[in-house]
């Protein structure tokens, strides 16, 4: 169920609960800024979530509110995390919903990591 990027961060979502180690995770790769792990509904031969360490509900907020460490941490990671897949000579797609009309599903930002095969153009229809 898409949900409202604009409310207040839930500390009861699925990513939060993962980051306080109540829910495993496959994880790919962690620090001090960022957590990654493989998305446990693939939508791609490799689909791994980056999600900030910071409580943000959205790209929106993190752009916001974040301090300049907190986001070059965060997108360092998403690139750190794309190199040792090996997905930089093939290509990847990466993707943030933000917001009911793009499905956000999760409170928490995150950033989707697709790859391991041709994914094609995205259409908007």
């Amino acid at each position: 169920m898409p949900i409202d990027a604009t409310l207040p961060y839930d500390d009861q979502n699925i990513f939060a609960k993962i980051l306080r180690g109540e829910i495993p995770c496959k994880k790919v790769f962690e620090d001090d800024w960022a957590l990654a792990f493989h998305d446990i509904n693939p939508q791609a031969p490799t689909h791994v979530l980056v999600i900030p360490k910071g409580a943000y509900v959205s790209w929106d907020d993190f752009s916001a509110t974040a301090s300049d460490a907190e986001i070059a941490g965060f997108v360092r990671a998403v690139g750190q995390v794309s190199r040792a897949l090996g997905l930089v000579e093939p290509g990847y797609r990466l993707l943030a919903n933000i917001g009911m009309d793009s499905h956000q599903e999760v409170p928490h930002l995150h950033v989707h990591i697709f790859g391991g095969k041709p994914l094609g153009p995205m259409l908007m229809r």
